[in-house]
């Protein structure tokens, strides 16, 4: 069963049958709102490049990173699907995802933050449907998800982490708006969150 998660909620990431989950899919899909009036029938549709990125953190210091110029982390434990350029899913599907296989991920990271920007520019006022959800990579079911909602003027938000904590790990959804086209842009605003 999947949780809505609203701005800061947090949830431990074990499985129903109190088991620790061993691998996760971030998945994130969008596509691009609808213009409106004289000039939306002159420009036609506008493509929209939003960019999943995941910042791993070892004692509040980043690490490594995947997006879509290193689409593997360097100890392969988290992978990038690749770079979609325009979205469009939309509707429950994943125009891009972020495995991550916790059972592999180094010891030393306590921390992975998982942003969305818009590399082209635009604001998420002109994105609809965009959400960021969680799955258990092993069976398929969506554990969680966060919806983009009430557009903005912002261009990323810092959408959530996974952190350890005891002997597994748990999701926290962050939802903070940020303006940046790339992670790096949003490294000082992650920082408030680790």
């Amino acid at each position: 069963m999947s949780v809505n998660l609203s701005k800061g909620q947090q949830i431990s990431l074990s499985k129903s049958d109190g088991s620790t989950l061993t691998a996760v899919r971030m998945g994130l899909g969008w596509k691009s709102a609808p213009r409106k009036g004289f000039l939306a029938k002159l420009t036609g549709g506008g493509e929209i490049d939003l960019d999943a990125s995941a910042v791993l953190f070892a004692d509040g210091k980043p690490v490594d990173v995947v997006f879509f110029q290193h689409l593997t982390s360097d100890d392969g434990s988290v992978r990038h699907t690749g770079d979609n350029l325009v979205g469009g899913v939309g509707d429950g599907g994943d125009d891009e995802a972020i495995l991550v296989d916790l059972a592999r991920v180094p010891v030393h990271v306590d921390q992975i933050v998982f942003t969305v920007n818009s590399f082209t520019g635009q604001t998420f006022a002109q994105v609809e449907n965009a959400f960021c959800r969680l799955v258990d990579e092993t069976n398929g079911q969506e554990l969680a998800r966060y919806t983009l909602t009430g557009g903005g003027d912002h261009t990323a938000q810092i959408m959530a982490k996974v952190h350890r904590a005891g002997g597994g790990w748990e999701l926290k959804a962050i939802g903070e708006p940020a303006a940046g086209r790339t992670f790096q842009d949003l490294m000082p605003s992650i920082a408030s969150h680790l």
